[in-house]
């Protein structure tokens, strides 16, 4: 038979439409075609099950007849399992809810098991859970049919934990024999708790031993049957760790292949005492969200107010496996330092849409009830225009925690700084070690190399800690001078930091206009190589700086060493700025800032500023240092992969070598050593670029609100569009992060390659800005970014600059048209059309 009543072997199962072949069905031919071991199959179309009243037609008997001879399992015993339409699906898993038959051996047994399967679809259970989740379509249900395998044991696993949320854990359990009596709840069997190492590794972190007093196997005269388990067997683990760890290293890879955004899976497997196999997997449905007592109620709010500076486009696997865990790394740091209570395994990164977002609400709240920020104020921060959460009232004894944290803090920060200026030291000779390696032949060999760069960007908390916590001393800045300038001390601030110690961003700054005189004065500047003196300047830039690069934080961008040409170009117009007006202009800003401080302020007021500007200063460019590091370590691992890429472009995997950065590190791994073969591989390729593409299409939000999930089905209660309630009249108000006010024509870019087209003097009108804008604000009369918040890295660099600048307004890019004349406001956060 052809058609929608055909059988659908195993291997076309992913290639049909899921109407036809049902939830599971649908799932194991992804499975099969994704890599993963899943034993052969086929299917009976869902078409069929509507003639169940009328007994099994003659003409699909024919073709079963014809099928069981072909496959040679007339004689074996088989499992036959539903496939309904609409199984196992996200929303609706219809768990214990339809029939399967096992041991089923001979084709009228197997015309009886389907039949029975089929009738489990009228059962007044299945009715009731279709009313329940609001499934009003026919049912109807296809049929897999598949060996039954000789398990020895078996069980069902959960690729997060199914009751907390909690997506740093998976939860295992393990019985002797079929998985009848673990599915069924007659026996508890084996648990098993993985945790997630440092080397993006699943470990056995705890054990608990259930009941096993019985197991299910076949039974002689078909189906099955319980029999004893034998006291040694009912009293000592199913797995010892290292097999353990083996199968959920299967099932991580098992649920990533479907879903590496989300990967929540609900699968069961089986050993049959020298391998694994899988035999189902579903979504977790309804997966509760892991968040504070206080925000359970409040709705979920994410942002991309801070990432999208870093990360504004699609992220790929690889960088999400990396963003993933790298976002909490750098929010716990300074948290953990004042013995602040974090909830374990609470997760502040997401992607939606391709987009890498934080979860504002926990971050809102984490400053809140740790130190007492207000919402509103780590908003200003952190950059975006997203909702704040509701805070309850202070009571004494809070205020009590948050001196006593604060003190902590102070006691502990020196410390840890000291120890992040270590740690940015060794990642930068870590990345230069591993810039010059070269590619071992072993697989084992390639691995350990990896780990020697995986495990430093997972462990130096010292680094995160100056990355993700150098905001606390200019807080307190900014504190001190709300107090004392009441809605100036934004403005007031970023002139007192204008010409301080420079960051090793300004550094790279002042460097740059070092190389464009040298260029500009060399014999022949059309091309400053041939000129040895630049020729040498140069190349000591490169040694210094060359592992950054335009949108640095991605794996798949180029680095300046890759493409000298993107510094080259700029050197011309570098040449022309004046450096001594610049250094000028950033005197005169914290001058004027100092003047107004002693003529309005008591004397002691000054030495406390003075301390805490100094302490800005140094945690700002401690955090520009330790991004640097980061970023130094992001090229070599950059290289390596790509490495690894070009071998897999040679034996015929790839088309191209930066395509490995749509694999997470984990995939690469079993591939290379033979857990996952080429095809999967391939597959896993084609469906990640196909979403990427749809990503990249996709219309991005600033930030959305889901409502309270509870149970974990959460629905969108707001989003927004670009913020035309920021406009008033001609006036565009956002974050004042630079100093003084500047005038000039809009150039608009939207990526730092464009800036050619930026005239000295214009004002640079960009979605966001990374290090790798750093070149056009030595040029720009003025800086006004879609992005970002009082400590993204445009507004540090445009402070020590001493360039006006105003930050966070989404849009903006729309509203303005090159050749504009608009005037930037540096201290009241506005930019006016004029």
């Amino acid at each position: 038979m052809r058609g929608a009543l055909g059988l659908v072997a195993a291997h076309e199962a992913a290639g049909v439409q899921p109407e036809r072949v049902g939830g599971k069905g649908s799932q194991l031919g992804y499975l099969l075609r994704y890599g993963l071991p899943v034993p052969d199959f086929f299917v009976v179309p869902a078409e069929w099950s509507r003639q169940r009243l009328s007994g099994i037609p003659a003409s699909l008997r024919e073709s079963l007849s014809s099928e069981l001879e072909r496959r040679r399992w007339r004689d074996i015993p088989l499992a036959v399992r539903s496939s309904a339409v609409g199984e196992d699906a996200a929303g609706a898993s219809f768990a214990g809810i339809y029939r399967s038959c096992l041991n089923v051996m001979g084709l009228d047994a197997l015309c009886a098991a389907m039949a029975e399967v089929w009738a489990s679809l009228d059962a007044p259970a299945a009715a009731t859970y279709r009313e329940r989740m609001g499934i009003e379509c026919e049912p109807v249900m296809a049929v897999v049919v598949m060996p039954l395998l000789a398990a020895e044991a078996s069980g069902i696993a959960f690729t997060c934990d199914p009751l907390s949320g909690r997506d740093d854990r998976m939860v295992v359990h393990a019985h002797w024999g079929l998985g009848e009596t673990l599915v069924g709840g007659q026996a508890a069997g084996d648990e098993y708790v993985f945790a997630e190492d440092s080397t993006d590794t699943w470990r056995l972190v705890e054990w608990r031993s259930g009941s096993k007093a019985t197991m299910a196997v076949p039974a002689l005269a078909g189906g099955t049957q319980r029999v004893a388990v034998s006291p040694e067997r009912a009293t000592t683990a199913v797995f010892d760790a290292a097999r353990a760890e083996a199968l959920a290293g299967l099932l991580r890879d098992a649920a990533v292949a479907f879903d590496f955004v989300r990967p929540f899976y609900d699968l069961e497997w089986v050993w049959d005492g020298s391998r694994f196999w899988l035999i189902q997997a579903r979504p977790v449905t309804r997966r509760p969200h892991h968040t504070y007592e206080a925000l359970r109620g409040q709705p979920t709010i994410w942002t991309r107010g801070n990432t999208c500076e870093v990360m504004p486009e699609p992220l790929q696997a690889m960088d999400w496996n990396f963003s993933r865990r790298g976002c909490n790394d750098l929010l716990e740091q300074g948290w953990r330092l004042m013995e602040y209570p974090l909830l374990s395994g609470v997760q502040r990164a997401g992607l939606f849409d391709g987009r890498l977002y934080l979860e504002a609400s926990v971050l809102q709240w984490e400053a809140w009830d740790a130190i007492g920020l207000l919402p509103e104020r780590f908003n200003a921060l952190m950059g975006g225009h997203q909702p704040v959460i509701e805070t309850p009232p202070i009571s004494w004894r809070s205020r009590l925690a948050r001196m006593a944290r604060t003190l902590r803090y102070l006691r502990n920060a020196p410390g840890m700084g000291r120890r992040g200026d270590a740690e940015v030291e060794r990642a930068h000779a870590i990345a230069r070690e591993l810039q010059a390696a070269s590619l071992p032949e072993d697989a084992t060999a390639i691995t350990a190399l990896l780990h020697r760069l995986i495990k430093p960007a997972r462990e130096f908390a010292g680094m995160f800690f100056l990355q993700g916590s150098g905001g606390g001393s200019l807080s307190l800045l900014l504190d001190t001078l709300e107090r004392a300038f009441p809605g100036e001390s934004a403005a007031i601030g970023s002139a007192l930091l204008a010409g301080g110690e420079a960051s090793v961003t300004a550094e790279q700054g002042y460097a740059l206009l070092t190389l464009a005189r040298l260029a500009k004065a060399a014999t022949t500047p059309e091309r400053p190589l041939d000129d040895p003196a630049f020729a040498t300047a140069f190349a000591d830039f490169m040694a210094r700086y060359g592992h950054r690069g335009h949108y640095e934080t991605y794996l798949r961008s180029p680095r300046w060493h890759e493409q000298p040409e993107q510094l080259l170009e700029q050197l011309p117009a570098l040449g022309e700025v004046d450096a001594a007006a610049m250094r000028a202009r950033q005197k005169a800003a914290a001058q004027a800032a100092w003047g107004r401080i002693r003529r309005e302020l008591p004397f002691w007021y000054r030495f406390l500023l003075r301390a805490q500007v100094k302490a800005a200063n140094r945690d700002s460019n401690r955090r520009e240092a330790a991004r640097s590091a980061l970023i130094a370590l992001l090229a070599a691992g950059r290289r390596l992969w790509l490495l690894i890429g070009e071998r897999l472009v040679r034996d015929g995997t790839l088309h191209r070598p930066d395509d490995i950065f749509h694999f997470l590190p984990a995939e690469v791994f079993r591939y290379a050593d033979g857990s996952l073969p080429q095809n999967g591989l391939r597959a896993r390729l084609a469906a990640r670029k196909t979403l990427f593409a749809v990503w990249q299409a996709t219309e991005v939000r600033e930030w959305f609100v889901l409502a309270p999930s509870g149970a974990g089905v959460a629905a969108m209660v707001a989003a927004n569009g670009p913020p035309t309630e920021t406009v008033l009249g001609q006036i565009f108000a956002g974050v004042a992060t630079g100093t003084g006010v500047g005038r000039g024509r809009v150039r608009r870019l939207t990526h730092p390659s464009e800036g050619m087209a930026l005239q000295p003097g214009e004002i640079l009108v960009a979605p966001s800005t990374d290090p790798g804008w750093t070149p056009l604000f030595l040029k720009a009369g003025g800086l006004v970014v879609e992005t970002g918040g009082y400590l993204s890295h445009g507004a540090i660099v445009a402070r020590e600059f001493a360039l006006p600048a105003v930050v966070n307004l989404p849009g903006i890019l729309g509203v303005l048209k090159d050749g504009d004349t608009v005037e930037v406001d540096g201290i009241k956060g506005t930019v006016r059309l004029l």
